[in-house]
């Protein structure tokens, strides 16, 4: 039994914190506008000094294994994760908005 809530992409509210924890060529590639970008090899070293404890983070990746595991993860460390479930192949379908760092059409690898 899990800790935390589980959304889909279409129900993450508008200006929501978003934790992309895809490696740096996926997020390249395409994500969220404004969401901050952190690995997840990089979560233990970064989670403090860049995520609040007291406000909702919603955690996603390309298909929802990553992410699961950081929400779980963060919750053991006492903040509010919030894991995206059908991740960013949900983002796009929902229509919601993509940017890329690349140059390119954004896409989600």
């Amino acid at each position: 039994m899990s800790d935390f809530e589980t959304v889909r992409a279409a129900d993450v509210p508008d200006g929501a914190a978003l934790l992309d924890v895809r490696e740096d060529y996926e997020y390249a590639a395409g994500h969220a506008p404004g969401a901050l970008h952190i690995p997840v090899g990089q979560i233990p070293e970064r989670f403090a000094e860049e995520l609040d404890p007291d406000e909702d983070t919603y955690v996603v990746c390309r298909t929802g294994g990553r992410a699961v595991k950081i929400a779980e993860w963060l919750t053991a460390q006492g903040y509010a994760a919030v894991f995206v479930g059908d991740g960013m192949g949900g983002w796009l379908e929902a229509g919601r908005p993509l940017e890329a760092d690349t140059g390119e059409e954004p896409a989600v690898l």
